[in-house]
């Protein structure tokens, strides 16, 4: 694994409003519901501060008074209050859980669509339970704290702020009692902010870790049994399940130690309002019903702030989310087109040409050093050599997956630079040495090549590879499940039914990238002549250490460290005797 999948984005200590800003954009779309989540929160927040007040004109005009005059009307306006404040709390719950899957089906969305536009360079450094992690838990986070935790931060600030209304309305004495402890408050707030939001970030990362331990574990289970690995696997497994618990009782601590200042500021609080209350009920300069009226809304008061508290503690692990997330969204392609690219391009025809081309996965080790080739429309280039000669590098280029980092590759004699990436890669077949299948069925997954094609084209491409055969065979033939990954279909067969898809799209330029080393003989004969059949016609290259598959190129050209060290066909290069006649020669004989 490259360096740089184990390393783990680094952030700022403080939190980007910025970031925020873009994650409310995605919010957009569901401003109506967030509107109604807004209004019902605020008309709840007045009702919740209503009710103590109510309770003060009850003790006040009913009961200290000793009268039922207009107790019937106090009565059905209680209720009726009562009722309302259910309402509120439907149109809170109802729009706050449309708020979060709406947002988190777009985020989710937007991330996917994204990784589809990324360069190759960017999955070669990533794994893919890296991607889960950010495409599953974090994006989970964010969409919880943008419905419930900002909706109740809201509810919070605004009943802290009716609650402050009605108390100075009644006595701005007890009131000032009430919030005097809010300063303090602030300042320890701000204080356990950052360690707060470290401790969180921490737990996201070793989260991400311990999901790309279980996407491997998973992909990989069968390799561990053939190597007995399972103990090893368990012991470095627990080390990461470690970390996290360690991270997260840190960042429990934190909020452990916050939440309980909170709550001894709000008793702190509640205490002074019943001790300076209870002492102008005595002295006749406060009613019953107010100081009852104060207990309610100092213990009222400050629910709101422990609720805000909470909050503060889970918009630190929110904010960690959010970087991921949003850092993810906000990748650059490292391959993009320029702004001023025409949408219509010329006919492709298949002429490349390698004009001193270098090119390094890292500037310390050059893989190409000014490589030249010419290949005209039409010709199949094989090249062969050790693994880590540059072969799938020179493949990789010419495809643009990747980029030179000195030289050009011109296709149709243009800089491919010059013309937008879909003209290439649009009119590119490639056929892996391991063929990934779809879920779905064998029409499907051949369908995949040109979405547009109908069930005879499907056929014919099937019948063109020699696939159609053992298709028909099959107990649904071409509506027969395939499985996850293909999984119910042996090597061969899926190699086929991908060389059918691959064909289908009637590609100007063809790539094999090993495609007949992992199957059996005979299966091999049937993509021999398959290959004969679609490279008809088409400039192709060929990737391969089965050399039979190879003798019938224009051009081999035998890779080592980079360059090309012979070329020529392979009738030539027997007859030079040279590292090519070497290696066909002991294959040869090995078969």
């Amino acid at each position: 694994m490259q360096q740089a999948v184990l390393q783990e984005e680094v952030h700022e200590e403080k939190i980007d409003l910025k970031l925020w800003r873009q994650i409310f954009q995605l919010a957009r779309p569901y401003r109506r519901y967030i509107v109604y989540a807004i209004l019902g929160t605020v008309a709840m927040a007045a009702g919740d501060a209503l009710f103590p007040y109510m309770t003060k004109v009850a003790i006040d005009r009913f009961i200290v008074a000793e009268t039922t005059e207009g107790l019937s009307l106090f009565s059905v306006s209680f209720g009726v209050l009562v009722v309302l404040q259910s309402l509120n709390v439907y149109i809170f719950i109802k729009m706050t859980g449309k708020i979060e899957s709406g947002v988190t089906y777009t985020i989710r969305k937007v991330g996917f669509e994204h990784l589809h536009k990324l360069s190759f360079s960017f999955f070669d450094k990533r794994s893919a339970g890296w991607l889960l992690a950010r495409l599953t838990s974090d994006v989970n986070r964010l969409g919880e704290i943008i419905s419930w935790s900002l909706i109740d931060l809201l509810w919070g600030a605004v009943a802290m702020l009716f609650y402050a209304i009605v108390m100075f309305s009644m006595n701005w004495r007890l009131a000032l009692l009430t919030i005097l402890v809010l300063p303090i408050l602030g300042v320890a707030s701000v204080y356990f902010q950052k360690r707060i939001l470290r401790s969180y970030r921490q737990v996201r990362q070793m989260n991400s870790k311990i999901t790309g331990a279980f996407s491997e574990g998973i992909m990989g289970a069968t390799t561990t049994k053939i190597l007995s690995r399972e103990k090893e696997n368990l012991m470095e497994f627990q080390t990461l399940t470690g970390g996290l618990r360690a991270s997260s009782i840190r960042a429990a601590t934190f909020s452990a130690l916050y939440l309980p200042i909170v709550l001894f500021l709000g008793s702190v609080g509640t205490s002074l309002t019943l001790w300076a209350g209870g002492n102008g009920v005595v002295a006749g300069t406060i009613t019953f019903g107010v100081l009852v009226a104060f207990a309610s809304y100092t213990i009222q008061f400050f629910e709101p702030v422990r609720e805000i508290a909470r909050i503060f503690a889970e918009l630190q692990m929110a904010h960690a989310a959010a970087e991921r997330v949003m850092g993810l969204i906000n990748t650059e392609p490292d391959i993009q087109d320029r702004p001023d690219l025409s949408d219509e391009w010329p006919y492709l025809v298949g002429a490349v040409e390698f004009e001193n081309v270098s090119f390094s996965y890292n500037p310390e080790e050059p893989v190409l050093i000014d490589f030249n080739l010419k290949v005209e429309p039409g010709q199949t280039i094989a090249l062969v050599g050790e693994t880590g000669s540059g072969k799938s590098t020179i493949v990789n280029l010419a495809c643009r997956f990747y980029e030179p980092t000195k030289g050009r590759v011109l296709i149709d004699g243009v800089d491919y630079r010059e013309r937008p990436l879909k003209w290439l890669q649009s009119n590119l077949g490639y056929v892996l040495q391991s063929p990934h299948l779809f879920s779905g069925n064998i029409r499907e997954n051949i369908r995949y090549g040109r979405l547009g094609a109908s069930d005879a084209e499907v056929e014919e491409a099937a019948k063109l590879v020699n696939a159609h055969d053992f298709i028909i065979n099959l107990p649904q033939g071409y509506d027969t499940e395939v499985g996850e990954g293909g999984g119910l279909l042996s090597t061969g067969q899926k190699q086929l039914i991908s060389f059918a898809r691959a064909i289908l799209a009637d590609p100007r330029i063809f790539v094999l990238d090993e495609a007949t080393s992992s199957i059996d003989t005979e299966t091999e004969m049937l993509i021999q002549d398959a290959i004969r059949k679609v490279l008809h016609g088409r400039t192709s290259f060929i990737i391969a250490h089965r050399l039979s598959t190879v003798r019938s190129a224009d051009v081999i050209l035998v890779i080592r460290n980079g360059k090309v060290q012979e070329k020529g066909n392979h009738n030539e290069l027997m007859a030079a005797k040279g590292y090519y006649y070497r290696l066909y020669t002991n294959q040869f004989l090995d078969e």
